[in-house]
């Protein structure tokens, strides 16, 4: 994006863009036949309070937006949000092109079912086209940027705790070359990646902040509260005693976050299947020395929380700098980099375990968006361009060129065949690419309101998660060619969608003066036990 769009964009948003308070537009006369909203109603229309699926299954809405009392209908409002709903565009009028070339998808799938609204957790965007501010590292872990706050929320315990805070002065507290040892102070940030357990966030004057975020039990007597509630769940009598079975298979007596090491939904496959207590330890040992096994033979270092962060850089002193994206990955040749795309044009690769520049790319144009083929050869690098380039990961070299968008583009992804790759863009469409065949996209997926600001493929190839600026987050499912969709539907300006790693859960952030939350679905199954949360 240009450097000279930044505060006019942001006002932009705020006035123009983005669902204002809620209350407000319905308050403001936004439809027709919309009552005053009396002083006393206020607090019952704003009221946070958490939405489950079982309310939802009964007819409240999923928001907790309370329809009854406004004099408006969901649908009708709908209506008008689609109307008055403004994309934003680099090249006038290339979202209207499209509109007259393109035909949506049908609708009828339906892959992940709601499951919980949490109106307590708040996330924030600081730059209107920069939405990936939403990861998970589990079903139950998820990681957001809220105003100058890095989060972390556990939906089992039902814990949000700080991880960074940026309005303050952040340094590392680690010694390492390239470090800036002074650290930052009210750091702005526009992006953030989390993978495994290491978090980097990315800010406005091209800040690059590296922390590990695995976390540690205080003392050898104690076990994390999130395992004792889903041990309690499914096996009342588990106490703070049965915990030495676990330690015995943690490494070197590390006593590893539970979360992180254990995949929680073995409980609910033998709660499921009538197993006992006895049985959901023995299934909970054989992921312990899986995972054990696994983190040894990829040679990866688990480490412990520590306070502070482990590495902060200023990639650029560029004015034109902010960090647009960041994504993080295994190298082709062992260890885990990132990579950090900027609008100084630049691509740079980090090694995350050393913090040392691996490679600094450089382009014709600013770079929004990069991302990584599954078996690291090639990359897809989006920017201020009407096209994409497809990219050696080694020399830095274009390969090939993709055209057919009509603005600029914000996202991008490989499916994880390393054979597909999808583009998203502000001219409303998203594209999907077969490297075999590159003259042309092989299908084009058209949006309901605006740009399409993220793109996420399940780790199984099944789907594709699609999330407009606001409002609509598409699922595609591959198996049928793009051909058929399920439609996310709600209100409000989307911070980021996170995919857990089991393809489970599904997070959706979601930006709102009043109804701020985070959405939460999870994937469906044949088998049928009910609202669990594991």
């Amino acid at each position: 994006m240009s450097y000279f769009q930044r505060l006019g964009d942001m006002n932009y948003m705020a006035e123009e863009a983005e669902m204002v308070d809620f209350v407000d537009e319905m308050d403001g006369g936004a439809a027709d036949g919309v009552e005053d909203v009396e002083a006393n109603e206020y607090d019952l229309l704003t009221k946070a309070t958490d939405t489950s699926s079982g309310q939802a299954r009964n007819g409240q809405d999923i928001q907790g937006i309370p329809w009854e009392r406004l004099n408006i209908t969901r649908e009708k409002y709908r209506l008008t949000r689609l109307e008055q709903y403004k994309n934003y565009e680099n090249i006038p009028l290339s979202g209207e092109a499209v509109d007259k070339e393109c035909k949506q998808m049908e609708k009828g799938g339906y892959y992940y079912e709601f499951f919980h609204n949490t109106r307590s957790v708040k996330p924030t965007i600081l730059h209107f086209q920069l939405r990936n501010l939403v990861w998970a590292t589990s079903k139950h872990d998820v990681y957001l940027v809220s105003n100058y706050s890095v989060m972390h929320w556990s939906s089992i315990s039902g814990n949000l705790s700080e991880v960074i805070n940026f309005a303050g002065h952040v340094a590392p507290s680690e010694k390492h070359a390239g470090s800036l040892l002074e650290g930052f102070t009210q750091t702005q940030i526009s992006t953030i990646a989390v993978k495994d357990n290491f978090l980097v966030a990315g800010g406005f004057q091209g800040e690059l902040t590296c922390k590990t975020v695995l976390m540690r039990c205080p003392n050898d007597d104690c076990i994390m509260s999130d395992f004792l509630l889903s041990s309690i769940l499914y096996c009342r009598t588990v106490s703070i005693s049965d915990a030495a079975w676990l330690r015995t298979y943690m490494w070197s007596a590390l006593i590893l976050y539970v979360e992180a090491v254990i995949r929680v939904s073995t409980f609910a496959s033998c709660k499921a299947a009538g197993l006992s207590c006895a049985d959901v330890k023995h299934e909970v040992r054989m992921d312990v020395n899986w995972k054990i096994s696994y983190w040894g033979k990829g040679n990866r270092k688990l480490r412990l929380d520590k306070q502070g962060v482990s590495f902060c850089t200023r990639t650029t002193y560029d004015d034109n700098a902010i960090t647009n994206a960041i994504e993080i990955y295994d190298g082709m040749r062992g260890g885990i980099k990132f990579m950090a795309s900027n609008n100084d044009c630049g691509l740079r690769e980090y090694d995350l375990e050393t913090f040392q520049l691996l490679n600094h790319f450089r382009f014709p144009w600013p770079v929004n968006h990069t991302s990584m083929s599954p078996d690291r050869r090639l990359m897809t690098v989006v920017g201020d361009n009407l096209d994409g380039l497809l990219v050696d990961s080694q020399s830095g070299k274009t390969v090939s060129t993709v055209e057919g968008h009509s603005d600029y583009s914000f996202a991008s992804a490989w499916h994880p065949d390393g054979r597909v790759f999808a583009t998203g863009n502000q001219d409303k469409t998203c594209r999907v690419w077969d490297i075999r065949k590159l003259s042309s996209p092989t299908v084009i997926l058209k949006g309901n309101l605006g740009a399409v600001r993220s793109i996420r493929f399940s780790s199984d190839g099944q789907f594709m998660f699609v999330a407009e600026p606001a409002d609509f987050v598409h699922v595609y499912s591959t198996r049928d060619d793009y051909r058929k969709r399920q439609e996310i539907d709600f209100f409000g300006e989307i911070s980021g969608v996170a995919l857990s790693p089991d393809d489970e859960s599904l997070s959706i952030g979601i930006w709102d003066r009043t109804y701020a939350s985070l959405l939460q679905y999870n994937k469906r199954h044949k088998y049928g036990y009910l609202d669990s949360y594991l």
